[in-house]
């Protein structure tokens, strides 16, 4: 008998763990990187994709030929698209001109209707990512707006498997868990799950400057002064989304964007590894803590995507002139966090 997948929406999960070797300095502790790039659409986000989609199907919520909607940074309209070329749905992804143009071409490639909207606008706007997606939601019959921000099945999704995965890979030996967040859907749901194992596992989450999460996660309030533009995509957020558990975080460390971007690059020359913006920000902060790590420990940073979504911006070399986060030594700097 052939030995073969029966769809694509089957290789979803099961990423490898990969230890890392030249890009440690000083650290003495064991350190992973969960490559999230080994899913078909090359992020974390196709988790989040099917298991909606699937949960959609078996609540009767979506039927053949419907329509599935989200408010995308990219890689969760991927994992959509994906799912939906699949399944013979239709994929309509909301993104901001925020994004990269790479992503933009694939969910195009992948049959995804595309609709663009100012990043500058708030939430609240009736031309926000939010209110486009669920007006279009209301107008269109047998159609599901994910909703990535708000769905409890985002943190559900990486709780049953990215979560259960990592405890397995690292037989529980596990001690450090590190991620970046958005949705925040990630690091709640695969918290949840390490801390339900093991309540001493400690969570930290990247930061980026200009996001409101440090602050909310300290005060319980949106400091509104803290908040301005930034240039790392899929960092923080300048509001709280609903599917961030911000009690299983156990610290929050601000990351700058040069040195996340910095950092990205730096792991692809000396690990092999081509990560995503986000990738760099966890690892940044996996440096900045390592006064915080003994000989004894064991690390898991989680890498959601891969860096050929980021080769019109962090790996090329104008792009990061332009924002003068290209040095001529071009070495990690600034690693304390500050701008």
């Amino acid at each position: 008998m052939i030995e073969a997948y029966s769809s694509i929406t089957k290789t979803v999960g099961n990423t490898p763990l990969v230890r890392l070797q030249n890009s440690l300095d000083d650290i003495q502790s064991e350190v992973f990187a969960k490559l999230e790039y080994f899913n078909p659409g090359l992020s974390v986000k196709d988790r989040v994709g099917l298991h909606v989609i699937e949960e959609a199907e078996r609540s009767g919520k979506l039927s053949p030929g419907g329509t599935i909607i989200e408010c995308t940074s990219g890689n969760t309209g991927i994992g959509l698209a994906i799912c939906a070329a699949a399944k013979s749905y239709t994929a309509i992804c909301i993104l901001t001109n925020k994004h990269s143009q790479e992503k933009i071409q694939v969910l195009k490639s992948l049959g995804a209707k595309i609709i663009i909207c100012d990043a500058s606008l708030p939430k609240d706007h009736p031309d926000s990512p939010p209110s486009t997606a669920a007006r279009l939601h209301n107008e269109i019959k047998n159609s599901i707006w994910v909703n990535q921000y708000e769905n409890p099945l985002n943190p559900d999704a990486h709780f049953n498997s990215t979560g259960a995965e990592i405890w397995e890979q690292t037989k529980g030996k596990i001690t450090h868990f590190i991620s970046s967040g958005t949705t925040g859907g990630t690091i709640s749901g695969v918290g949840k799950y390490l801390k339900a194992k093991n309540p001493n596992i400690k969570i930290w989450a990247a930061d980026s400057y200009g996001s409101a999460f440090k602050a909310y996660h300290e005060t319980g309030e949106v400091i509104e002064s803290e908040i301005y533009a930034n240039k790392s995509e899929n960092v923080g957020k300048n509001y709280i989304p609903g599917t961030f558990n911000f009690d299983i975080v156990d610290h929050f460390e601000k990351v700058a964007d040069k040195n996340s971007a910095l950092m990205a690059r730096n792991i692809a020359k000396k690990e092999g590894m081509l990560l995503g913006f986000s990738c760099g920000a966890a690892f940044s902060v996996l440096h900045q803590m390592a006064n915080k790590l003994s000989e004894s420990d064991v690390v898991v940073v989680l890498c959601p995507d891969h860096g050929s979504r980021y080769m019109s911006t962090i790996y090329n070399d104008e792009w990061m002139e332009e924002n003068e986060f290209l040095e001529s030594n071009n070495l990690i700097s600034n690693l304390n966090g500050s701008i």
